[in-house]
């Protein structure tokens, strides 16, 4: 599964973009978000990627969890968002 890791300064179109793209492709992508910053522009990017690809008769399922990451040496708990998409119900 890839994974896009989504930072305070990330810009929600954009993420929103490679989210539509992939769930497109793949079915399933992975969005990771550390503080509180950049988990507000992930949920965005989550919501925008929403529109993109209900054209596309597709809807999204998105579980939150957190999981630890070591980052230059260092633990960080970060926030993931497992996203699936799924066929739009009629």
């Amino acid at each position: 599964m890839e994974t896009l890791r989504v930072s305070s300064k990330s810009r929600p179109n954009s993420v929103a973009g490679a989210i539509a793209a992939l769930l497109r492709t793949k079915g399933e992508v992975e969005v990771q978000a550390i503080g509180p910053q950049a988990v507000n522009q992930a949920v965005k990017a989550i919501a925008i990627a929403r529109g993109y690809i209900a054209p596309d008769n597709l809807d999204l399922v998105v579980k939150p969890a957190f999981v630890k990451l070591e980052l230059e040496n260092e633990e960080r708990t970060a926030l993931k968002f497992s996203i699936k998409a799924h066929p739009l119900e009629p």
